[in-house]
């Protein structure tokens, strides 16, 4: 499996910087959380691709790949109650926030799918950096098998959606769902095809 032909951590690493690559995973769900991943890699060649890429099978096995070659690597949630009081941007930037900050190794520039995160680091925030940053690569890969865990929880915890099939994302089955169930406490009240169903369930605190 090739990894991203281009790599924008080039210029930092011959600096000899330390390099967070940050991407999220759940932004345009209509349930669930927003999860960012942040991954420290040292310089190197990576196999590692955009999570969207790859099948379960393959995110999970290179998930153990980034746990073992990152330098650091954390994870950040933005919960549901968030993302509707926040809405998606800044509830996206706060998980960001709780990523980095969780690491155990403080980074020295930063690589972030086209998320322009406040700070006073080196940043390159280009769109579809996943295809072309190795580290940001590795972090959609460890929050997509996180959140897709999260998922699978919550379809046992609210069946009837099919969570675990679609993750939360705006499906024919998932909108049928929503239509027959109403919203459940973890879909994001905020989303018009949210705010639309009908609600049957009580309302999230």
């Amino acid at each position: 499996m090739d990894g991203p032909k281009a790599c924008l951590e080039e210029g930092f690493w011959a600096q000899g910087l330390k390099v967070a690559g940050v991407d999220e995973v759940g932004r345009g769900a209509w349930a669930g959380p927003i999860v960012v991943g942040a991954v420290v890699l040292p310089p190197g060649t990576y196999p590692f691709r955009d999570s969207k890429l790859l099948s379960p099978r393959e995110r999970e096995r290179l998930a153990e790949k980034v746990r073992e070659a990152a330098l650091a690597y954390a994870l950040g949630v933005a919960e549901v109650a968030e993302v509707d009081r926040l809405g998606v941007l800044k509830a996206t930037l706060l998980a960001a926030k709780r990523a980095l900050r969780q690491l155990s190794l403080a980074p020295e520039a930063l690589v972030t799918d086209y998320l322009r995160l406040s700070t006073s680091l080196p940043l390159l925030a280009p769109p579809k950096a996943d295809e072309q940053s190795p580290s940001v690569a590795a972090a959609s890969i460890l929050a997509k098998v996180h959140r897709d865990r999260i998922m699978a929880e919550l379809d046992r915890l609210y069946p009837g959606y099919g969570f675990a099939r679609h993750k939360g994302y705006g499906t024919p089955e998932h909108q049928e769902a929503l239509l027959a169930l109403g919203p459940s406490p973890v879909h994001r009240r905020r989303f018009s095809p949210v705010a639309r169903a009908p609600l049957r369930f009580p309302e999230a605190p």
